[in-house]
């Protein structure tokens, strides 16, 4: 087996080394696929058309990620290259901050940590730091894929009611939103998605309600939400993704009811060698001509 593969960098060792045993030899270095058979890339790369265009020896770009929002897919069908990802290996890691995030949201721990570090606790207050119970609530899950399911795991254990929705799934989405005291997001961005929790959402959801989103930026209106939050419409919201990242809508880092996570869904030290590892294998298996394990295209 012969080729080389273009690796980006922040990739862990973990995919290097499944690339080495295999004999491959890879380059780790900025986004371009000259001389190169295979690319393992970022959900933060942009792979585009233009892009596409210019490496046609491309044999798979493989997505260290489970969206593949950031690869224009008909064009890389169009061109006979095969994009892969990596699921399963980050369910858990994403679950566990969604739920994090919940109980983030809804207990004000981002203010109560600003608040001690800034030298406001000068003793117990029964009016300090009122927040909002989360055992025994309703949580609201849109998308009844592996993430989402896994999240319902988790509020069993608080002895929530779960309503699960989907496209084939579950209530209405109107009939969630005006049910749930938590909304927790796990949809693929399609065009389909896009905006799918806007100011229509909002004015159906309880004044009481937190919103949840570890899926992609996109699926809500940035703009809408901080209105939202502004207005009483709901009452907090726990972020780990954002409409135009890095960048965050007006005002919204100045909402002190906001938890805000820079896109650590997957990151710990095991899942993320995990993924890596398995988007190597996908290059691997591209390579050699096999089919490939995770292939989406």
């Amino acid at each position: 087996m012969s080729g080389r593969v273009r690796v980006r960098p922040g990739v862990p060792d973990a995919a290097l080394r499944v690339l080495s045993e295999a004999g491959l030899a890879f380059d780790v270095g900025p986004l371009e696929v000259a001389g190169a058979d295979a690319l393992l890339c970022l959900l933060s790369d942009r792979i585009d058309a233009a892009f596409l265009a210019g490496a046609p020896q491309l044999r798979i770009v493989a997505n260290m990620a489970v969206g593949t929002d950031n690869i224009d897919l008909a064009a890389a069908a169009s061109l006979g290259i095969p994009v892969s990802n990596t699921p399963d290996v980050l369910t858990d890691a994403t679950a566990d901050l969604s739920f994090a995030l919940l109980l983030a949201a809804a207990r004000r721990l981002a203010w109560a940590d600003r608040y001690v570090r800034g030298g406001g606790f000068v003793g117990w207050n029964p009016e300090l730091g009122i927040g909002l119970d989360v055992t025994g609530r309703t949580l609201g899950i849109v998308g009844a894929g592996r993430i989402g399911r896994a999240v319902a795991e988790r509020a069993r254990g608080f002895r929530m009611q779960v309503l699960l929705h989907s496209r084939a799934l579950g209530p209405p989405l109107a009939e969630l939103l005006a049910r749930s005291d938590f909304v927790s997001l796990h949809v693929p961005l399609t065009a389909e998605t896009r905006h799918l929790i806007g100011a229509a959402e909002f004015a159906r959801m309880k004044k009481t309600a937190v919103l949840v989103n570890t899926a992609r930026g996109p699926i809500v209106d940035e703009t809408a939400l901080v209105h939202a939050l502004r207005e009483g419409q709901i009452a907090a919201a726990g972020l780990d993704v954002f409409e135009h990242e890095p960048s965050l809508a007006p005002g919204l880092r100045d909402l002190p009811q906001v938890v805000l996570a820079p896109h650590i869904g997957s990151a710990t030290v095991t899942t993320r060698a995990r993924m890596a590892k398995v988007a190597a294998q996908n290059i691997v298996a591209a390579l050699r001509g096999e089919p490939i394990p995770n292939r989406i295209a």
